[in-house]
């Protein structure tokens, strides 16, 4: 009926004879093998869910199903009437499909996945050949890498081990559909025991498990050793959609810093954005004790011991190396806490509304720096303020407008919500000691003005305790680096954390920590520090963010909780800028950063992180194993070295040498290729093995099989080349392989082996032309 309702259309009547004129197409009569490819595609969809957290399986998964079983029914028809609803369809999607990618310019992975599951189901209803199962087959493919580049937790990792099970069966049944064997027949009346050769069919369960864990087992170890090269190839970095954001600009009241969830001081009563702040009196936070104390405009540490009621993930990042995700900075010491003195000095930046990209200035530098990417994921509620690594240059953010702090932190006009996604550009200095030890003192009249005061009455207590610990060391330190670097360490080994810490009324935390309970609290340490180099005239300044967090190797995200909140202290450095130091014992002095080489960072992760699991002795003793292999083998190298390079006859046996060397590699290579091919073909069945054997000698004489061709596309190929008695013999072996290996048909094994005898004896004879 729908035919001929469409046959009505003026032009139809023509095409319509044409397309009932072409060839019916050779279907696919496989069952087993549309069941498993409407499976795979299930899981890229499912998948694709699961990473991305939407729903399209509730409404493509059924429809794909019934779209597999519809032409199933109807792969003997042309189906025309189909083809052209399908058409129809397919071209709704594509408008539909655009309309979408005018709000999601920046990153377009989920919406081209949500594209492809539409035309999967539109084609899921005409599938008449094998050639279009494979097309199904590439798109449940593609969902799957899909859903692993929006991955952000193991809830992704079943979904590639469960496809790779699916799959395996899958072009097994492909490639026996391709030789014309449907299905498994059953033996040859004529045919030998074969109780072995069943037990290792191609579709044994027991094979294909151990195939399974074989792939697997290398696919981790090859993701492991998988170099990372620094620098993104492509410059458009995930972000949330911005439609959500759109009018989100500063005014008077969100230009502050407000944390989520933090009260006011009244019971019951949450701050909105318009209503306040988030700080209580005296700008401690009330209200949520899992946030941490310091993001805000002022804290008083003598209040809180920045301990946290429950332990939470609060973002992921994404990065190229592990940093301190710098939250933000305080310049002003108020004897018992810190606050930022320009709070309300803040420069506004806005973007183009084409882009989500603003452009930061970067504070110079005259070393060389790193280029470092970072994705951050938000898991938690946070405040308005963006971390990122030190040096932004680029943030890539959903809203219109941004703004900038003196003290390099970054403020968005909306708390950070849960789920949403941003990117940052940090050129990331790296460290010289050298040159931060030639750093010059002359620092400019705004850096002393800020980042040199404290307290009078402390001042001078401070800084003498601070040369006392100085005179500490084997020589006298001259310049601020290294003097900051000794007071970190010295104030790691001389103090420590005191949980029972009190700061009674008018006393100086600093002066408390130092001379009556010889510590305090974790915060107070960096706090400690920036006080006494501010003493000793060198500019300081308190900074608060995130440690890296536990890094994920499967994912290869850092997973940071509100318990890696800590503070930390940045010294300056003229022509350098400003540099981090962490003076809490149980941490490095050097916060970690970006080193010259992280190309097989992801290893050193990876091998981190299963050292967390091993006991200390083991763990001690592979380090220990590897420490030694790696300095043998530098010794030797610099030995021969040094011979080499110390004359002419010393390159001139080093060239001979290698040469040598390189050749009875070649040699020895040659040998235990040939001795690996013995032993692989004396576990073979003696016809797999039959078949090998010619395979090898007409690939010695330059006819060798590709890899995509079955062994009877394989044969005929061979007739264009050799002479036809021995096209004759390989057509027969091959036949009688492929009969054999998927037909159960038992083979003629003498006789086969005087065919390759005869056809071993051509090649001898160069008789194969």
């Amino acid at each position: 009926m729908d035919s001929l309702k469409l046959r009505r259309f003026a032009g139809i009547t023509q095409l319509w004879k044409r397309l009932e004129a072409l060839p019916q197409p050779k279907t696919e009569e496989s069952i087993g093998l549309r069941i498993l490819v409407q499976i795979l595609v299930a899981i890229g969809i499912a998948a694709t869910d699961i990473a991305a957290d939407t729903t399209l399986s509730t409404w493509a998964i059924p429809l794909s199903m019934i779209g597999g079983i519809y032409s199933w029914y109807r792969r003997k028809k042309r189906n025309i009437a189909i083809k052209f609803i399908i058409a129809m369809g397919m071209l709704g999607a594509l408008v539909y499909f655009l309309g979408n990618l005018i709000d999601n310019l920046n990153d377009t992975r989920l919406i081209l996945a949500e594209l492809l599951i539409q035309l999967q189901v539109l084609h899921s209803f005409d599938l008449p050949r094998r050639k279009d199962l494979g097309y199904s087959m590439v798109i449940g493919l593609i969902l799957l890498g899909v859903a692993g580049t929006l991955s952000e937790t193991l809830a992704f990792a079943p979904f590639p081990i469960l496809f790779l099970a699916i799959a395996l069966p899958v072009l097994i049944l492909d490639y026996r559909s391709r030789l014309g064997f449907d299905q498994i027949r059953r033996r040859h009346p004529g045919a030998e025991k074969q109780t072995k050769r069943e037990r290792s069919l191609p579709l044994s369960p027991l094979r294909l498990v151990s195939f399974l864990a074989v792939t697997i087992a290398v696919g981790l170890a090859i993701f492991a050793l998988m170099p990372r090269f620094p620098g993104y190839q492509l410059q458009t970095f995930p972000v949330t959609s911005s439609i959500e954001f759109d009018n989100q600009r500063f005014n008077d009241i969100n230009r502050r810093i407000f944390n989520p969830g933090v009260r006011n001081g009244q019971e019951g009563e949450e701050e909105t954005v318009e209503e306040g702040a988030g700080e209580g009196e005296n700008g401690d936070a009330v209200g949520d004790d899992s946030l941490y104390y310091g993001f805000q405009s002022q804290i008083d540490q003598s209040r809180s011991d920045g301990g946290f009621s429950t332990s939470k993930i609060v973002m992921r990042v994404r990065s190229q190396a592990p940093g301190f995700w710098r939250v933000l900075a305080f310049d002003r010491y108020t004897g018992k806490g810190w606050e930022i003195s320009r709070d309300e000095q803040l420069f506004t930046v806005k973007r183009p509304p084409w882009t989500y990209r603003f452009y930061l200035a970067a504070p110079y530098a005259r070393e060389k720096t790193r280029s470092i990417i970072q994705t951050y994921t938000i898991v938690a509620d946070l405040p308005n303020l963006v971390p990122a690594l030190s040096r932004p240059r680029a943030l890539y953010f959903p809203t219109p407008e941004i703004a900038l702090d003196p003290e390099g932190s970054i403020r968005a006009p909306v708390i950070l919500s849960e789920d949403l996604t941003y990117t940052v550009v940090s050129d990331v200095l790296l460290r010289d000691r050298t040159q931060l030890g030639q750093a010059p003192t002359d620092y400019p009249d705004n850096i002393k003005k800020y980042y040199l005061q404290i307290p009078d009455a402390i001042r001078e207590n401070v800084r003498q305790q601070a040369e006392v610990l100085l005179a500490k060391a084997n020589k006298p330190i001259a310049n601020p680096y290294e003097k900051a670097l000794f007071l970190a360490q010295a104030i790691k080994q001389n103090y420590e954390i005191r949980p029972d810490f009190q700061l009674e009324e008018g006393a100086d935390l600093a002066e408390t920590f130092l001379f009556e309970y010889q510590g305090g609290y974790p915060d107070h340490f960096a706090t400690v520090l920036t006080v006494m180099l501010r003493s000793l005239g060198i500019p300081a300044r308190l900074s608060a963010g995130f440690a890296p967090g536990q890094f994920n190797p499967f994912t290869g995200f850092y997973l940071v909780r509100n318990t890696d909140a800590h503070s930390l202290t940045e010294v300056y450095f003229p022509e350098f800028g400003w540099l981090a130091f962490d003076p809490l014992p149980g941490r490095e002095i050097v916060p970690p950063s970006v080193e010259e080489n992280e190309t097989f960072g992801v290893l050193r992760q990876f091998w981190n992180w299963v050292a967390g699991w091993l006991p200390s002795p083991v763990t001690g003793l592979l380090a220990y194993i590897f420490t030694r292999s790696l300095a043998a083998i530098a010794w030797v190298a610099s030995r021969i070295w040094l011979f080499i390079s110390g004359s002419a006859i010393g390159l001139f046996s080093g060239l001979i040498g290698a040469i040598a060397l390189a050749f009875s590699a070649w040699l020895a290579a040659l040998r235990l290729r040939s001795w690996v091919r013995w032993r692989n073909l004396a576990k073979l069945p003696p016809m797999e093995r039959l078949y090998q054997q010619m395979l090898g000698i007409l690939a010695a004489k330059g006819y060798g099989k590709h890899p995509a061709q079955t062994p009877l596309e394989y044969a005929d190929s061979t007739r264009e080349q050799l002479r036809s008695e021995t096209a004759e013999i390989i057509a027969e072996i091959s036949r009688a392989y492929s009969q054999w290996r998927y037909g159960e048909k038992a083979p003629n094994i003498r006789h086969l082996r005087q065919q390759l005898q005869q056809l071993w004896q051509r090649g001898n004879r160069n008789r194969f032309d």
